[in-house]
């Protein structure tokens, strides 16, 4: 796949997909691949937006050399110093020794911790809402400050309408057979859910940071939106614009449960898969059930974002709960989730503590959750007595879906 594209008439797309990551920051599973986007206007002036991560910096330098097509570079634009966008700012002053860099105050700052070496002369420092003019093409910066680091800031060309986004509405997964736009695929069907799960665990806990981006850029007749992972939105912007809100508000995108369970030895996972199946027998349409020891926090983490209730299925471990399901909750905390009903089936064979844990957790530790009264208590394993506590969870559980 060819590593430059037009985007519009003076915009290119510079990206390359990353081929060998396997962990996103080192502990998100990313088998879907990720691609770093980078972007060049070429004007009377040629500007670059954001650089790219170490590792592919040979394939980037070509790209942009390719891209100017013997023209020098005269701007760079850092958006973001997170290194998989901006280790690769050295080189670029290197290669491009009279280049100068825009960036602002908390820019430059992280760029020195980093160890990036700049010259007072190189530098152009701009303010939120400052504008500058390349030739036909006016850009204005708005700083996005903790979506999702306090440096970020955001380009929009308002000559075309255009607004180069930083990690906002970005997604894991590699661009593959040449698709660049989001309308060039089945993005419901291949790329909600990494785009979702990319949301949720690297940006999710700033959700007021996002409502406060969303109410600015609400200024600026944005006509596509270039991220720096994933595709180029040029279409239906709306959707994706009401999943941010979504999101970043804590509202569910839809109406069902969720079921995490942890088993040591199986008996709490019949349970759990029984549930699942009772529910949808009770007409519940949305049931998703995961094994918590064999699915990665950062799925779970997406999945809770997307439906509105959950029912933990949980062995007592220790006097406490399984070390795995504590995980989960601990992501759950640390990304502010909230605005979920909860339901609880514990498990114990001579000391049933999972449950009065789990119920302090939500009620206590993360805000505005819904702990449900109904409870399942299972002794080792499930048996007929547990019909009547089941049968009051799914129905308690039904009568809220209904309401909520």
């Amino acid at each position: 796949m060819s590593n430059i594209r037009k985007v519009t008439e003076d915009i290119y797309w510079l990206g390359v997909n990353d081929e060998g990551l396997e962990l996103f920051e080192e502990f998100i599973p990313i088998p879907e691949g990720v691609v770093y986007n980078s972007y060049l206007l070429v004007d009377e002036k040629t500007v670059l937006f954001d650089t790219a991560d170490i590792r592919v910096v040979d394939e980037f330098l070509a790209s942009i050399k390719a891209a100017l097509d013997g023209r020098t570079l005269d701007y760079l634009v850092v958006q973001h110093m997170e290194p998989d966008h901006s280790c690769c700012i050295q080189h670029i002053l290197e290669t491009y020794p009279d280049v100068t860099i825009i960036g602002n105050e908390k820019t430059f700052l992280l760029a020195r911790q980093f160890g990036v070496e700049i010259e007072n002369e190189s530098i152009q420092e701009v303010v939120d809402g400052e504008s500058m003019t390349f030739g036909k093409h006016t850009v204005v910066f708005t700083f996005a400050p903790m979506v999702h680091w306090p440096e970020v800031m955001m380009s929009f060309d308002v000559t075309e309408g255009v607004l180069f986004s930083a990690d906002a509405f970005g997604s894991f997964g590699k661009l593959v057979d040449g698709k660049l736009f989001s309308d060039e695929v089945d993005y419901e069907t291949d790329w909600i859910e990494p785009a979702r799960r990319y949301f949720t665990n690297i940006v999710g806990k700033y959700g007021s940071h996002v409502q406060h981006l969303l109410k600015k850029i609400e200024a600026f007749e944005v006509k596509m939106i270039l991220p720096l992972h994933g595709l180029i939105w040029r279409e239906n912007l709306g959707y994706f614009l009401d999943k941010y809100d979504k999101w970043s508000r804590y509202e569910p995108e839809e109406k069902g449960v969720l079921i995490v369970y942890a088993s040591m030895y199986g008996n709490t996972e019949k349970a759990a898969q029984s549930f699942s199946e009772l529910l949808k027998a009770k007409g519940v349409e949305q049931v998703a059930t995961y094994n918590v020891s064999n699915t990665d926090a950062s799925y779970l983490v997406s999945e809770t974002f997307r439906l509105s209730h959950v029912v933990i299925a949980c062995p007592t471990y220790n006097l406490g709960i399984f070390p795995l399901m504590h995980n989960y909750f601990l992501r759950l905390k640390e990304l502010n989730v909230k605005n979920r009903t909860i339901g609880i089936i514990e498990n114990g064979s001579w000391a049933p503590k999972a449950g009065d844990i789990i119920h302090d957790y939500f009620d206590k530790e993360l805000k505005e959750m819904t702990v449900l009264d109904d409870r399942v208590t299972i002794i080792s394993a499930m048996k007929e007595m547990n019909d009547p506590e089941i049968e009051s969870l799914i129905d308690a559980l039904v009568e809220s879906l209904q309401t909520s």
